[in-house]
């Protein structure tokens, strides 16, 4: 596990963990570590919600397709980010989407009961890791509120200005690269592709924004 260090000490959930114990504590969690193909689904819809997983390399989507086809992304998890974290522990029986690798990866899996219940032990650092996963969980229930909020929006423009806006934010910065490529992009904000395309290209028009490929400037 110590080829990991460097992706584990970035992660959210050994925050204010020391380096030394990071070794220590994964193997008190049993965490186990896999490999998936681009595109290999992680988790189906309707698996077992138990695991929390971490991305130590590539990226993975979740997903959610309705019944006439048309995907929805629902949030992405790039290395050292957590995933799955919010069904493991609310207990629900299954997950109600689909976990896609969009590159190679490489995953860690945690079963969330062993986070959540600490060890015989007692160890401060286990007691550390469950105040990171409570924390963790609060920002992600913020990011879903910005989602919520984007596809609320009634047209194509007010979605991708308001997703924009969102990024520009977080990284304080008028430029920033956002994780999505088009089609991606598009089924974030749940709008057409070609729709989409279009009004970024009024937006350039008009000296709104720039971009290229994933890079965005608002100007």
């Amino acid at each position: 596990m110590k080829k990991y260090l460097d992706i584990l000490k970035k992660c959210p959930l050994f925050a204010n963990v020391c380096e030394e114990d990071i070794v220590p504590l994964l193997s008190c969690l049993g965490a186990r570590t896999e490999f998936f193909d681009k595109r290999y689904t992680v988790f189906a819809e309707g698996s077992p919600a138990k695991y929390v997983g971490i991305v130590l390399s590539g990226g993975v989507q979740m997903e959610r397709v309705d019944y006439m086809g048309n995907r929805s992304i629902v949030l992405s998890a790039e290395p050292s980010e957590l995933f799955c974290e919010a069904f493991a522990c609310s207990q629900v029986q299954s997950i109600p989407v689909s976990v896609v690798a969009v590159k190679e990866s490489e995953i860690m899996f945690i079963d969330c009961a062993r986070i959540m219940y600490s060890c015989d032990h007692s160890c401060s650092f286990h007691r550390q890791m469950i105040f990171n996963l409570m924390k963790n969980l609060a920002e992600k229930n913020v990011l879903f509120h910005h989602k919520v909020d984007i596809t609320s929006k009634r047209t194509t423009r007010e979605k991708l200005l308001t997703y924009l806006d969102i990024q520009s934010k977080k990284f304080s910065s008028r430029e920033f690269s956002i994780p999505f490529d088009r089609q991606q992009l598009a089924d974030y904000l749940e709008v057409e592709r070609s729709g989409l395309s279009a009004e970024i290209g009024k937006l350039k028009k008009e000296g709104i924004l720039d971009s290229e490929k994933n890079r965005f400037v608002l100007l």
